[in-house]
């Protein structure tokens, strides 16, 4: 996942953010691997909900990871804190 997060950062600093959002959300199934190895920054916790709204009830969405899923919530933080 830091490959993810390093694409929607450069893609954010050089205007193609909104079209990596779209390829992403497009995509029949997204595979988000190794979720929870690495704490996210604000502003990476930010883009995944967004990403994760987009493709809710569009596309699959699948998570491998190491974290047990009682933790995710506590990975991801509160939406409205954000």
């Amino acid at each position: 996942m830091p490959r993810l997060f390093e694409d929607l950062a450069m893609a954010r600093l050089d205007g193609r953010f909104p079209r990596l959002i779209d390829k992403l959300t497009r995509i029949q199934l997204l595979v988000l691997d190794d979720w929870g190895s690495h704490g996210l920054t604000e502003q990476q916790r930010g883009d995944l909900l967004e990403i994760f709204e987009e493709r809710y009830k569009r596309k699959s969405t699948l998570i491998t990871a190491q974290l047990p899923v009682a933790q995710w919530h506590e990975m991801i933080g509160e939406p409205n804190t954000r």
